[in-house]
């Protein structure tokens, strides 16, 4: 503790912290490019190029598991060698220059291609990333930290698709156009991450990092099977927004949807986020765990388009109540030298069931029903919202946990 003090005097830190703040905006470009494509992407992939709801559960479930594995590689490499930024630089890059290549795209499996190129930018990127918000933030206001870099992710998220509506609504719908202006943003984040953030040397653990879980304790690990097993049922926001079109929102608002979505979670990630500070975050994560059971019940049931609204709305405040908290608990639940690993290891596991929670998902669409699908995520995530209580909370982070 004594090491993470002189840490945030070095930073200067009162409240956010220069890293935090720069971070955010570079999470703001770069989501901002990433919007422009992503709402688009299975009407684009279903109807352009003729794709089926298994395929895009495919693509969705591949892309966010090869992320997952490299967050864990990458996350070991900036507590290894104490290169929290140049990881991060060198992640977002390689996302920039890859993602307008879906504008050449002719066929499915190119898209995959792309996608994994995408996520291997990410993998790269963000367990680095996350581990250097925490080290540039005592305890007692990582929550508000974490959730104010979400708030930042999620403002270029609405930033995004409107710009994407701006070109659709000038090119006569050129999907293609679309994805290659997407790469503006995303090289302007990297300039300002460049220019602004300072790395941080990480604090050195008694043990060498290493890919083992036994280089964490028991209750670590009841963490990390619970986020695991309500991953499993939390799949490809893609479906939604392929609900939202069959019960009857236009193709013109899909995009406005997203938008939507988006708000409501930049609105509240970062007070939800305080209040993980002030109440605990585990209180905070099965609120959120629970909102997003009664969600997928809805849209397992919904039958008109102004619900899809109306548990959008909802659906938003679940992400702003858990992402923030969820990464505020992985800090508080380790050892300052091992929280880039810890990081990786924690989207390792969220990368573990995305896979098949996609893939599950459109099987159960396309064999079943969108009911049966909806209805396999809302229970697995009461599961896990009963499951964390078994998380204990380490002294040293009592009054934030």
């Amino acid at each position: 503790m004594n090491t993470e003090r002189k840490q945030e005097k070095r930073t200067g830190l009162k409240g956010l912290s220069r890293n935090v703040v720069v971070l955010g905006v570079v999470s703001l470009c770069n989501d901002a490019s990433s919007e422009m494509i992503y709402p688009l992407l299975p009407l684009f992939l279903t109807t352009t190029l003729g794709a089926t709801t298994q395929m895009l559960g495919l693509i969705e479930g591949i892309a966010e598991s090869t992320a997952a594995l490299l967050k864990l590689y990458s996350g070991w490499l900036s507590d290894r060698f104490g290169k929290r930024k140049s990881l991060t630089v060198a992640g977002y890059t390689l996302s920039a220059v890859t993602r307008p290549l879906i504008a050449l795209a002719t066929a499915g499996w190119q898209v995959l291609g792309i996608r994994f190129l995408d996520r291997v930018g990410k993998g790269l990127r963000t367990a680095p990333r996350d581990a250097l918000i925490a080290d540039s933030t005592p305890p007692e206001a990582r929550g508000v930290a974490f959730g104010f870099h979400r708030a930042m992710d999620h403002a270029g998220a609405v930033i995004g698709p409107l710009l994407a509506m701006a070109v659709l609504a000038l090119s006569a719908n050129n999907y293609r156009l679309v994805f290659f202006l997407a790469v503006i943003p995303a090289l302007l984040g990297v300039a300002v991450l460049l220019a602004g953030a300072r790395e941080i040397q990480p604090v050195q653990h008694a043990r060498r990092p290493s890919f083992r879980l036994t280089l964490f304790d028991n209750n670590f690990r009841r963490y990390l099977f619970v986020i695991l097993l309500f991953t499993l049922g939390n799949s490809s926001d893609a479906f939604l927004l392929l609900r939202a079109s069959q019960m009857g929102v236009a193709t013109a608002f899909i995009p406005l949807l997203w938008v939507f979505l988006h708000v409501v979670k930049m609105l509240f990630s970062t007070p939800c986020g305080g209040l993980s500070d002030r109440i605990g975050r585990k209180r905070v994560i099965i609120t959120g765990w629970v909102l997003y059971a009664l969600v997928y019940a809805g849209f397992a049931y919904c039958n008109a388009a102004w619900h899809i609204w109306a548990l959008f709305a909802v659906y938003g405040l679940f992400f702003a109540l858990t992402e923030g908290a969820e990464k505020a608990l992985v800090a508080d639940l380790v050892d300052p030298g091992i929280r880039g690993t810890a990081f990786g290891v924690y989207n390792f596991a969220i990368g573990l069931g995305a896979l098949p929670a996609s893939v599950i998902m459109g099987f159960l669409w396309q064999r079943i029903s969108p009911a049966a699908a909806f209805g396999f995520g809302a229970l697995l995530a009461l599961l896990a919202a009963g499951l964390i209580v078994l998380v204990r909370v380490p002294r040293r982070a009592a009054k934030s946990a």
